[in-house]
């Protein structure tokens, strides 16, 4: 689809569409495991991009790229990035992937402890917030997926502060909403931590 995307947009010469394109097919890239590819591609997507001087969908963008450096273990690029997509959401009022940005900014949190001793640890409290704020924003935009997620991390949070119960209050019927895709890494995940607080 990317490959396509930048085909159609460089004959009919739309430069936010082609850096679009290049964004997803490094994106791509990185999902299949070419992590230095993929962030090659998105680099110079993401210049391509803000060369047209486009908000839209930005704050998604800078997401999908702090996820990708994230997990070839680069660790100032993911913070700086999800702070700037928080700043463009507040700035235009785009909230389409709020929820996903607090969601990705504790992932960014645990990523940054695997690899690194040194990064600042943020309170019980501030990762808590977080989760809560993804959790409730999902609610709102009714994006169930980042909802399970959230609620899936808020979840293990509370089983390690000895809160089995609220915790399993929160995450049974959200996962209970889902009817398919029980194979996925998301379901499977909280359907063992619910396993393991009941």
């Amino acid at each position: 689809m990317a490959e396509r995307l930048i085909t159609l947009a460089s004959e009919r010469g739309f430069a936010q569409w082609m850096a679009t394109g290049k964004l997803l097919r490094g994106w791509v890239l990185a999902e299949q495991g070419q992590g230095e590819a993929g962030i090659a591609q998105m680099d110079q997507g993401m210049a391509a991009y803000r060369a047209t001087g486009s908000q839209l969908g930005l704050p998604h963008y800078l997401a999908l790229l702090a996820e990708a450096y994230a997990k070839v273990g680069h660790t100032e690029v993911p913070g700086e990035a999800l702070a700037e997509a928080l700043l463009v959401v507040h700035r235009t009022g785009g909230r389409y992937c709020e929820a996903e940005l607090y969601w990705l900014k504790v992932e960014l949190l645990r990523w940054q402890s695997r690899e690194s001793g040194s990064q600042p640890v943020p309170t019980q409290g501030e990762v808590e917030a977080w989760l809560c704020q993804a959790l409730d924003l999902a609610r709102q935009q009714g994006a169930k997926l980042i909802e399970l997620r959230a609620a899936r991390r808020l979840s293990a949070l509370w089983q390690q502060q000895g809160k089995r119960t609220a915790a399993c209050d929160l995450l049974a019927p959200i996962y209970g909403w889902f009817t398919e895709g029980f194979d996925t890494a998301d379901l499977q995940e909280a359907k063992a931590l619910l396993e393991e607080l009941s």
